[in-house]
Formats: C-alpha cells, structure tokens, sequence
C-alpha cells in the first residue's frame, strides 16, 4: 500500500519568524573591504533610512539565517525571516493580498514564477548580469538564487554503487526495491520533464511500472526525505533535489546521488513585492541574493550555485551533468494543477 503523509509548517509565532537586530554599520566593511553588491550607495542609504527588511523564504534556518547575517552586518538593516513550505508562503501571500496587507519585502522559494505577475516588481539587480542564462526571468520579476537539479538518491549502507540502475525504465522494474522507496509528492517539476524526454505515452507506461514494482512512499517535504534515506529509514528516494543530497552527505549522512537522463532543472527564486513595505531594502537584499558573497555561503551547504564565478561544492558535483539531456523546467499555476492531477494518478495519493 502506498502512503501518503503532509507536514505542515507553522508561519506564525516565535518558531516561525526570527528576527536580527541591526548590526554597527560599516563594521563588515571595515574588516573585509565593501561587499561587491553594495555599489549604489543612493540605494543603501535609501535602505538603511527604512531600517527594515521582511523575508518569506522556504530555506531552512541553519542556511538562511547566517546568510541574512551577512546582510544585516553591512547594511545595518534589519531582518525579519519568516520560514515555511513553498505551499504555505504563496497561500499566506495570496490572504494578504487580499486584504491588502503589505506585510512582505522579498519572498526567496522555488516557485515565484507562480505568483500572479502584479504581485511582484519588475527590477533588474546590478548583480543580474552575473547569473547563468536561465535563472534571469524575462519579465524581471524573478532571478535564480541556487540551481535545483533533480536526481535520485540513495542510503549507502542498504545499496551498493554497483548495482544502481543506468535509467529510468531499469528503475521500474527493480521489484527488489519494493516498499524500501520513497517520493515527495510536490515532484511535479520532474514528472513533466519526464513526459517532456519520453513522450507521454511511453513515459506514463514507466512511471507506472515503477509505481507498481517499487510501491513508493509517497510524502511532502525534500530535506526531511533526505535525511530519512541517510538515516536508514528508506533505501533509495526515486527523485530529490541535488543540492539537498549533497548537504546531508557533507554532514556525514550516509547518502549519495546518480543522475538518470533525463534531468529536470529549476531554480530557487528571488522576488520583490511590487507593494514592498521597504522597497529600497528589497532591491538591496535582491542584489545580495544574487551576489557572489551569498551564493558562496549558500555552496557551503551544497546550494548549486548560478553564477560561474562560484565554486560547485563539492568540487566536481556536476561533472556528470555534462553526459546527460539536462531540461530547465518552470511550471506555472495551471502547470502545477495539470502534473499534480497527473502524479496523484499514477502513485495513487488520492
């Protein structure tokens, strides 16, 4: 049987808001020269004058808020970082809107392409020019914080190396893996790219395959899930997000990728509030966001950078991208109710 768990996330409160006091302005700058993505010193006083900045970001604390740190330290604005699932933050979003709240400066998730276009303004950060092609949005509303490659994964201890399928249709019929897998039920991303490589006809006959050979779990929550599979709990995870892998494996979990062709890619996004309650601090902290100091925070935890002047961590991570069909894949809102119909038929999570 398979079986389907949700966790929800609460957005309210002291366990889901967390807040920085300003630091002494200038006193990053002092000790390591002035960040490369404060050039606009009209904007930085602009921000530093609102005093204040809102976050809404799916990235988990122990990422997100050094990284804020950061900001705050040679800003001297302060921020507030409120945490949740991506379903959570655009849902809160939506309420608020219309209630026509400004509550929200930037919102950092995988989905902000998914926000209707009049809630987000169109800006072009100076640090724009640095991001790989397609983590720039065209409309200016969004651009790509971190790369979210999408592979499966497995527990070292349960599999050996050797024995992992070489593709997607050998997976389907591994009966051997039966009830010792999982899935998170959000992988819509992946399962359009899927169809998008094979067709879809021959692309529902092996996904249904793999339903019925591996009889998955099926759950909600990519980071919880990985850790499950390096804690033992599961043996392999049918598809995760790269850079959630590699940040198990480095804090000694014992896990570890393949990439199966195809690969389906999207991006960690930042956007701003076209009502932002600090819109100059917004504009600073999407600049930020963007810039080499924060991607390269961000490389520590295994986040796959999207500008070429930040070194993969761990080195040599996408070598093996390089001999695969790698499909950058963004789902609008209609998308995403189309392929979540499509998966809850297949995996039976109705």
């Amino acid at each position: 049987m398979i079986q389907h768990r949700r966790r929800f996330l609460q957005t309210t409160g002291a366990a889901g808001t967390l807040l920085f006091a300003p630091a002494i302005i200038g006193r990053a700058q002092a000790q390591a020269g002035k960040p490369s993505w404060l050039v606009d010193d009209a904007l930085l006083a602009a921000a530093q004058k609102e005093g204040n900045l809102v976050v809404y970001t799916t990235t988990n604390e122990g990422e997100a808020l050094p990284m804020w740190k950061l900001f705050t330290d040679a800003t001297g604005v302060k921020v507030q970082v409120i945490r949740a699932s991506d379903s959570s933050i655009l849902g809160r979003v939506m309420v608020e809107a219309r209630a026509r709240q400004k509550s929200w400066d930037v919102v950092q998730t995988a989905n902000v392409q998914k926000f209707p276009a009049q809630f987000l303004e169109a800006y072009e950060p100076p640090e724009a020019k640095n991001l790989e092609a397609g983590a720039r949005a065209a409309d200016k509303r969004w651009y790509g914080v971190y790369a979210n490659y999408n592979t499966p994964a497995y527990n070292t201890k349960q599999v050996n190396a050797a024995d992992l399928p070489r593709s997607y249709e050998e997976m389907a019929r591994r009966t051997d893996w039966r009830g010792k897998c999982v899935i998170d039920d959000t992988d819509t991303v992946w399962l359009a790219v899927m169809f998008d490589h094979y067709g879809e006809k021959r692309g529902r006959e092996i996904l249904t395959e793999m339903a019925k050979n591996l009889q998955p779990a099926v759950q909600d929550g990519h980071l919880a899930l990985a850790r499950s599979v390096a804690a033992g709990e599961y043996a392999v995870i049918i598809n995760n997000y790269l850079n959630l892998t590699l940040n198990v494996k480095m804090a000694g979990g014992a896990t570890d990728f393949w990439i199966l062709d195809p690969v389906a890619l999207f991006y960690g996004q930042i956007g701003i509030a076209s009502n932002a309650p600090n819109p100059n601090a917004a504009k600073l902290a999407a600049n930020f966001q963007i810039s080499r100091e924060a991607q390269t925070h961000l490389a520590k935890f295994g986040r796959l950078p999207t500008r070429a002047d930040v070194e993969v961590n761990p080195k040599g991570a996408l070598d093996g991208m390089k001999n695969v069909k790698v499909v950058p894949k963004l789902l609008s809102a209609e998308d995403e109710k189309k392929w979540s119909g499509v998966f809850k038929d297949i995996f039976r999570t109705r």
